[in-house]
Parts: structure tokens; C-alpha cells; sequence
């Protein structure tokens, strides 16, 4: 239903309404038929993403808090671009989950015909998805860049890299700081070792990598976020969420030390590690 309404644009156009719209109004808006919109709406009252106003025996409706402030393009904390390509990637994904469990391995041969060791090709399959994808990525940190970013004392590191890029080949730029935010999750522990390694090289004596995952407990069982976003790994990538103590062993056997992490209490935690 959350896909649905923001792919439709239903909650952005609400947001430029001058007041509480009908059925028969956002409808024409958002070019979908009266039953459907209708239906779909007192739905979205019900999940409280929609508020609802009958006066005459006629149903007006507009947005809630929660809404206005991430599923409308126009916020600052705007979580439209990442619930667009969920909903057009990840979902469909997802119905092929029981394939995924069986063959363990992600499903993007059977969704999208792309190779399942083509990572982003399907992520990247226009200039639109792409664009999309890197915008989703952006509006996360708008909401959860704070905690990660705070979880350590990062003063002591003027010049900080944002790893993207082929960073399995190409060079590394010289920084103070490596940050790899949601990254390792993607790949396998082969493939996380060699870019851990890559970047000890390059870094400075003194100088530290920061890891933005979600991490799971030590025996695996939550958080249940967590475990959903390890299975999304599944379906998706080579990858895995991990517990604090899988990447204390990845960043050791590269050669970091004086490993350190904390969870934020939001969706996302943090760890650092020094040359």
C-alpha cells in the first residue's frame, strides 16, 4: 500500500492541495480510477498515513504528520526516492523468496534477467533507476545520518573519504577517515576482506575506517529489523548483515585495530577501527 501511494503521488498531491481533497479529486490528480483511489485511501487511513474529514456524507482527506514529513518530495527527511525503488527492486525481489531460501542466492536472474553476480546492474538498469537509487541512498543518512555520525569522536580526522565508486579497482584517494556506509552488507566475506584490505594500504598510519550496518545481536536473533535486512541481503546481493563480532574478525584479519562500535538506538550502528 506504502509503494503503491507514493509511486501513484498521491501524498505529494495532497501536500500542494490548498486544503483536504475527495475521492473523485485525487483520483483525477493522480490519473487512477474512483474505486481503486477510494479503496486505496481509507486504507491509508487505517494505517494512519492519511487523515479523513466526512462532512455531508462526503470524505475529504489529507496528510498526517507522518506523512508530510517522509512521504512527500518536498521534506527535507523526503523517503519517496527509497520507497520508489523498494517498491520497483526490493519488492519484487521478494516474491521470489522461497527460491532464494532454496538456492541461496539472489533473485535477480528470475526478476529482472540480469546475472546474479551483476549486483547493480538491475539496481542500475537506466538512467532513472540509477538516479533514483542514488537519491533514495541520500535520503536515508537525511534521517539516520546523525546518529551514525555522532556514535564517535571523529574530530581527530580532518580529511574523510566516502567510499563509492568501483572501489574493488579503482584507487583510493588518500584520507584520514574511510567510510563505508552500508556497503559490506552487499558482499560476501572474500569480497569484504579484499576492499578492508585495499583500504588499510591506503590509509595513513593513525588514520581509521568507519562502518555504517545494521548489526545483528551475537546470537543472531535480532534486532528483527536486522534479520529482515539480512534476508533482503539474500534476495538481492551476496551479502549478509553481520553481529559485531563477524566484522571485528574482517577489519582484524585485515590489519585494523582497536576495534570499537556502538549501537545508536536507530536503524543504524556504527564502528570504527584504526591503522
Amino acid at each position: 500500500v506504502l509503494f503503491a501511494t507514493c509511486e501513484l503521488g498521491v501524498f505529494d498531491l495532497l501536500a500542494e492541495a490548498p486544503g483536504p481533497l475527495d475521492v473523485a479529486a485525487v483520483a483525477a490528480g493522480v490519473g487512477a480510477s474512483a474505486h481503486g483511489t477510494e479503496v486505496l485511501l481509507d486504507i491509508c487511513v487505517s494505517l494512519k498515513l492519511l487523515k479523513v474529514e466526512t462532512r455531508g456524507g462526503k470524505a475529504s482527506y489529507r496528510n498526517t504528520e507522518l506523512s508530510s514529513d517522509y512521504l512527500t518530495t518536498v521534506s527535507p527527511t523526503s523517503q519517496c526516492s527509497m520507497l520508489k525503488y523498494m517498491g520497483r527492486t526490493s519488492y519484487r525481489c521478494w516474491g521470489h523468496l522461497a527460491d532464494a531460501v532454496r538456492e541461496g542466492r539472489n533473485q535477480y536472474l528470475e526478476t529482472f534477467g540480469v546475472p546474479a553476480e551483476e549486483l547493480f546492474t538491475a539496481i542500475y538498469r537506466s538512467d532513472g533507476e540509477r538516479l533514483q537509487f542514488m537519491q533514495a541512498l541520500q535520503e536515508v543518512w537525511s534521517v539516520n545520518g546523525r546518529s551514525v555520525l555522532t556514535a564517535f569522536d571523529l574530530s581527530v580526522f580532518p580529511l574523510m573519504c566516502d567510499l563509492g565508486g568501483d572501489f574493488f579497482k579503482d584507487p583510493l584517494p588518500e584520507a584520514d577517515l574511510y567510510i563505508l556506509a552500508r556497503v559490506l552488507h552487499d558482499w560476501a566475506d572474500g569480497k569484504c576482506s579484499h576492499l578492508l584490505e585495499r583500504i588499510y594500504h591506503t590509509c595513513k598510519p593513525g588514520g581509521g575506517i568507519l562502518v555504517i550496518e545494521s548489526l545483528l545481536d551475537e546470537d543472531r536473533r535480532g534486532p528483527l529489523l536486522t534479520q529482515l535486512y539480512s534476508l533482503n541481503m539474500l534476495v538481492q546481493t551476496e551479502g549478509q548483515e553481520r553481529t559485531p563480532t563477524q566484522y571485528h574478525m574482517l577489519l582484524s584479519s585485515a590489519g585494523f585495530r582497536d576495534f570499537q562500535f556502538k549501537k545508536t538506538g536507530a536503524i543504524y550502528d556504527a564502528i570504527l577501527a584504526r591503522k
